[in-house]
């Protein structure tokens, strides 16, 4: 298939693009910078120099499917830019595969378009979005979930993939930040890491993606995880050990980091400052919600099931030199 993919710098869709060129497929890349065009070529892909919101349709002529991996996914900062670059930057690369008449259109979502501070336990596809979430990332992922599905149209097949705390080699955003914390002293367990979830290994987030290429209901959105339960401490603890780092035993309970947090977040919204606060609310519900998804939907539509189980992930991730 010819494909286009955004967020191909990123590790998802970096991931997806080195799949991709392995089974034969021709892969077209976003790259809005000379760093981005290099890193998808050393993929493997074709650099196509553009943004998100100013994706031409010319650059998917020919195109099968487009694959959505770009998004800003920080936990904090000014919601027009999450907005923008989220929503506003879907809505356009969804018109733009419309009028190349892509047939399909995959975009990679997050199980936090179902974020509001709450316990999930066995969801599946049919739990509602929230009405109101605290979270931006949540919000505006979930708003440009919806628009793709709702683009779903004879001749357009559009659908989401969902995996869960996407781990494993190559990881540049959940590895490396909780590790820095460990080694700067600044790790805390929250609620002593007791919190249920469901992660996905990167190999298994990607087998979701090719999937969707060729099957899956149009206007649907697909769970995809380890479908291994854990806690947050036993993965976490895990995880860091593959780096030869172990983890504190130091907790602090929900109901003092819960307000701390979003104490911070209204000091730098307030102030002005740049960056991210110490804590910010995303993060303390990510260690301290439960997060549990039934993947029947994506086994019985999709034909998925998860190719690397925890224990062999944690096995295979490189070690520290």
């Amino acid at each position: 298939m010819r494909l286009f993919v955004t967020g191909g710098s990123g590790f998802v869709g970096g991931a997806f693009i080195k799949a991709a060129v392995a089974q034969g497929h021709a892969v077209l890349a976003m790259a809005r910078s000379d760093a981005s065009a290099k890193a998808v070529e050393a993929l493997g892909a074709s650099a196509v120099r553009c943004e998100l919101g100013a994706v031409p349709a010319s650059a998917l002529q020919g195109v099968e499917a487009v694959v959505h991996a770009a998004a800003h996914t920080e936990e904090f900062g000014p919601r027009d830019v999450f907005w923008k670059v989220n929503v506003e930057g879907t809505e356009q690369l969804l018109e733009a595969a419309r009028e190349a008449k892509v047939p399909r259109f995959v975009l990679v979502s997050t199980e936090a378009v179902l974020f509001m501070g709450k316990d999930l336990h066995d969801v599946d596809e049919s739990y509602p979005y929230p009405r109101f979430t605290p979270f931006l990332y949540s919000e505006t992922k979930a708003a440009a979930e919806q628009r793709v599905l709702a683009a779903n149209a004879p001749g357009f097949t559009t659908l989401a993939v969902r995996p869960r705390m996407v781990w494993g080699p190559g990881d540049v955003t959940i590895l490396p930040a909780v590790a820095a914390m460990v080694r700067s002293g600044a790790f805390r367990w929250i609620d002593r890491g007791r919190a249920r979830t469901h992660t996905t290994h990167i190999a298994n987030a990607v087998h979701g993606l090719m999937l969707a290429l060729t099957r899956g209901a149009g206007g649907k959105a697909y769970f995809v995880t380890d479908d291994e339960e854990t806690t947050i401490k036993d993965f976490f603890t895990q995880y860091l050990a593959t780096q030869g780092l172990t983890p504190p035993e130091a907790s602090v309970p929900s109901w003092v980091a819960e307000p701390l947090a979003a104490g911070l977040e209204r000091l730098w919204s307030l102030t002005g400052r740049k960056g991210k606060p110490p804590l910010t609310k995303l993060a303390v519900t990510l260690m301290t919600k439960d997060c549990l998804l039934n993947i029947d939907r994506a086994r019985q539509e999709l034909g998925y099931a998860p190719q690397v189980s925890l224990a062999e992930g944690l096995k295979t991730m490189p070690r520290p030199a």
